[in-house]
């Protein structure tokens, strides 16, 4: 298994607190447009947590 740099495993946890964040803004609140800007958020933060996995992969 070969090391990751540190920024992975801080997009790891945003990754899990925006997926959290957005799941309970869904379920219990009506704040549609808070739920739409975490839920990007998100997004965005998976897709730099693919980035940084397959940019070190082949270390």
């Amino acid at each position: 298994m070969s090391d990751v740099p540190g920024v992975w495993y801080i997009l790891l946890s945003l990754v899990s607190i925006f997926g959290v964040a957005t799941w309970i803004l869904d379920k219990f609140s009506a704040k549609h447009n808070l739920k739409r800007i975490v839920g990007i958020c998100g997004v965005i933060s998976m897709i730099s947590l693919l980035y940084v996995t397959f940019t070190t992969e082949g270390l």
